[in-house]
Parts: C-alpha cells; structure tokens; sequence
C-alpha cells in the first residue's frame, strides 16, 4: 500500500462555479474556502502531513483588478478570523511564493507563518503569487557561483525544501494541465484530474483518490 504524505491541489474552478450558480465569481471563491476547511480535515483524518494549495498564481495577476481585491481581502479575512483555530488544530501555515501584496496582508501572512510554525499535525502551504519556473530560477541563482548546480542543492533551495515530494496532485475544475505548479516537484507524483468544480469537492471525492492511489503500482523509472 502506497503512503501518503503530502497532496498537492490546483483548486480550479471557484469563479466558473460562482458564475453559474450565483452570477458572481467572486461569491465562487468565497464557497471554495469551505471546500479547502474540508481538505484540512480529511488531511488530518488520513494523517497526511502536508497539504499545498494553489492559491494564486504568478500569471493571476492578469486578472481583473475587482477580483484581486476580493481574493486578498477574502484571505485576509479568513486568516484574521480563522488564525486561533488553525492554530488550536495544531496546523502549520507556510507560504510557498514572493510576498508581493499591500502591507498589511504581507504582515499577517508573515504574523501566520511565525504564530504557527511549531504545529505537528499538518502543514499547510499556500502557493501565492507563486510560480514554479520563478521557483526554480530563484533555487539556481541562491545556490551561486561557488556551490555545484545539482539536484540536492536546487531542492534544498526551493520553498518547499525539507518536506517530501506530493504523491498526489488533484487538479479539480475539468482542465487538464498544470498551470507553472511544483513543476519540479511532481516529476513523479500521480496526477488525477477531476470534473467537478472545486467548490463542489467533497470529502467522497477525496477520498476516492486516496483509494484509487494506494491500489497503484509505482515504478519510479524501474519495472
């Protein structure tokens, strides 16, 4: 039976749904963070370690200027209100991605990856502003001119350095690609692609990924 320590998610989909349920994209992200409170918790009850969302992309800053303001203001106000609990939970916050937003949501990010950073139970990164090939390009040049350009030290240089590889990478939302997401790191990972909209994941969904993942035989370059 295969283990899982980490899961990787592109939760796609959160405005297409607001659009079709709710004539408001925006209203779409807002649902999506009951579908991330549920990937926690079935996180937790797997006893998987490490969880990392995409939640803004280095390429989402062309989106218009309206919907920026929400999806901050949205985090800002979950992290705000949601921080103790999180924290009570004993759930670690890491940011995977270049704080580039207003101070004041820099500030808490920062306040929640320090309030947080001793939790066992599960970590949580969130990928904002984050891109994988920036990642990457910014993991060669910290490793410079002295150091050998190789695997061990271009890991050790990404954000998510010390933590193992996802096994699983769920992308919700019907679409099939990978949008400049842990690139490096999924080399091996087993992707599932899912139709549904990411505010219309549920735990059976999840679930039945687990499953479907511990019945497959992987190979990693061998037979």
């Amino acid at each position: 039976m295969n283990p899982i320590k980490h899961v990787a998610i592109i939760m796609d989909g959160n405005g297409r749904w607001g659009e079709k349920n709710k004539k408001s994209r925006n209203l779409g992200h807002k649902e999506g963070l009951k579908t991330v409170e549920l990937a926690m918790k079935e996180c937790i009850k797997n006893k998987i370690k490490f969880l990392t969302l995409y939640a803004f992309s280095t390429e989402n800053w062309k989106r218009p200027l309206s919907e920026r303001k929400y999806l901050f203001s949205l985090l800002e106000t979950y992290l705000r209100d949601k921080l103790e609990t999180l924290n009570k939970e004993q759930i670690k916050i890491k940011i995977f991605g270049k704080l580039n937003f207003s101070k004041k949501l820099n500030k808490l990010l920062n306040y929640a990856e320090k309030k947080t950073k001793n939790n066992k139970k599960l970590q949580v990164n969130l990928a904002l502003n984050y891109g994988s090939k920036s990642e990457i390009v910014s993991a060669i040049k910290k490793i410079g001119k002295k150091k050998t350009i190789n695997i061990y030290n271009i890991e050790k240089n990404l954000y998510s350095r010390n933590i193992p590889d996802p096994e699983i990478l769920i992308r919700t939302g019907n679409t099939h690609r990978l949008s400049n997401f842990m690139l490096w790191q999924i080399a091996y990972t087993e992707i599932f692609f899912e139709k549904k909209l990411w505010p219309d994941f549920k735990s059976v969904d999840f679930n039945k990924i687990l499953k479907k993942f511990k019945k497959i035989k992987r190979n990693f370059g061998d037979i």
